[in-house]
């Protein structure tokens, strides 16, 4: 279970991460860019303090390559989702083979991990 918390909460991370970067495009279109800055400093404040400590946790379980490799495509994931769901974009092809890269890039950082590689 404590191997998955880092998971749970660089997820949760993420979703406060990908608002902050994007969600302004959205929300506050029309309000003056530094409401936008403002705002999006206070969400990400609350994406760090969910993605510190994962990252602690996540030192006790994983390379800090894994961790930067299963942050990317955790990214990926939430981005997906926040597009489709929030911003009402389309995933095309080419979201769809950038994904497929970043598994690969997971794969070959985990492929060795309970095999004593």
């Amino acid at each position: 279970m404590q191997r998955v918390l880092p998971i749970v909460l660089l997820v949760f991370s993420n979703i406060f991460m990908t608002y902050a970067w994007y969600g302004h495009l959205k929300d506050m279109r029309s309000k003056p860019v530094i409401i936008a800055i403002l705002v999006s400093w206070g969400v990400a404040f609350l994406e760090y303090c969910l993605q510190v400590p994962a990252n602690r946790i996540g030192n006790s379980f994983f390379s800090l390559g894994q961790l930067k490799v299963m942050q990317e495509v955790i990214t990926m994931c939430v981005f997906a989702g926040f597009s489709v769901l929030y911003m009402r974009e389309r995933v095309t092809m080419d979201f769809v083979w950038a994904g497929l890269c970043m598994a690969g890039a997971a794969y070959f950082m985990f492929r060795g991990v309970g095999a004593g590689a």
